[in-house]
């Protein structure tokens, strides 16, 4: 096993979501920089929901893309909260994307996942 363009992709992204998610969430909400780092987080979202879909274990979908699914329907109902004006929605929504972000990240990076095992091979952990 090896990175392809598009693991890559998919971890950097990710990687980068978490990130800028992260401190958009701790920002103060409804500043320009929490806005642009917001839309920065749903940018590297998509990427990283859409790009996963391309990332299979022998030509099949496995569980965790269950959490693309529920990405993608998390920040595009969020993106219409904010639009109608719903902020709670908007924030719940937003929070617990990023909570299924981590999540997913936990489980992707165990030793048995192909891509858990590709970085903990390529640290000399595994």
């Amino acid at each position: 096993m090896e990175f392809t363009p598009v693991i890559l992709i998919h971890v950097l992204a990710a990687s980068g979501a978490v990130v800028a998610g992260g401190i958009a969430l701790a920002l103060k909400k409804g500043t320009t920089l929490h806005r642009i780092l917001g839309r920065t987080w749903v940018a590297l979202m998509l990427v990283t929901a859409l790009g996963s879909f391309a990332i299979q274990t022998r030509g099949h979908f496995s569980m965790i893309h269950l959490l693309s699914v529920l990405t993608l329907a998390g920040l595009g109902g969020s993106l219409f909260a904010v639009a109608r004006g719903r902020i709670q929605s908007h924030r719940r929504g937003m929070r617990y994307t990023y909570i299924g972000l981590v999540i997913a990240g936990v489980f992707t990076l165990l030793p048995n996942r192909r891509l858990g095992y590709l970085v903990w091979h390529s640290v000399g952990l595994v």
